[in-house]
């Protein structure tokens, strides 16, 4: 867990996949595992499904924790995701918005029920024959809903056997950017994907062509 950033009021992450926000059984959770770590309780602003990695924003204090929150809550934050398919989409850019609702055995699907909201705007590219990269930018945080936007325009993420994915080592979407206010300055943090074969060949490529996606 690479510390990106280290502030008086809180930490951003590297997350590792593999690993869930909380204790799962006897398997404890990444927020006990840092907090035990750098000795300090640590305060959880967002999540991050167990299989995605990338920039993970922590606060130090319950007083930023709620400042930071809020701007989660009211979508002032800035979100980019990178994630890799195998599959040919229905299209290759623009929104994928739908509702939300709860599925089977701990998944989630897109309706046409706009009550529970999921928005996500997204660009795709041709890496190479059967592999197609995507910048993915979360206009809301619901449960699941990048992976289960990919999978509804065809894509389903690889290694995210959940939605339909190709099996793999790793699921292949990473929290890439991640932008927020603190103190009235405004804070950017990138994070490197650099876990998992695909990501460790084609990252370099997909960050390069990523910079141009607003």
């Amino acid at each position: 867990m690479t510390i990106l950033l280290e502030h008086a009021d809180f930490y951003v992450i590297n997350k590792p996949a593999g690993i869930g926000m909380h204790q799962e059984g006897e398997e404890p959770g990444l927020v006990r595992v840092l907090s035990e770590r750098l000795n300090e309780p640590l305060y959880p602003v967002h999540r991050l499904d167990k299989m995605t990695t990338g920039a993970l924003l922590l606060a130090r204090n319950p007083d930023a924790n709620r400042l930071l929150s809020a701007q989660f809550a009211e979508r002032t934050t800035r979100k980019c995701y990178l994630a890799l398919s195998d599959r040919k989409p229905l299209k290759k850019q623009g929104l994928i918005k739908g509702g939300m609702e709860k599925s089977r055995n701990g998944s989630w699907k897109l309706t046409r029920d706009t009550r529970y909201l999921a928005v996500t705007r997204f660009v795709s590219t041709s890496l190479a024959p059967g592999l197609r990269g995507f910048v993915l930018q979360p206009q809301t945080g619901r449960t699941h809903q990048l992976r289960v936007a990919l999978k509804s325009i065809g894509c389903p993420i690889i290694g995210d056997v959940r939605y339909g994915g190709t099996v793999a080592e790793r699921g292949y979407l990473h929290a890439w950017k991640l932008a927020f206010d603190c103190q009235g300055e405004r804070i950017e943090v990138t994070a490197p994907a650099t876990e998992g074969e695909l990501f460790v060949q084609w990252y370099a490529a997909l960050a390069q062509w990523g910079k141009s996606c607003k």
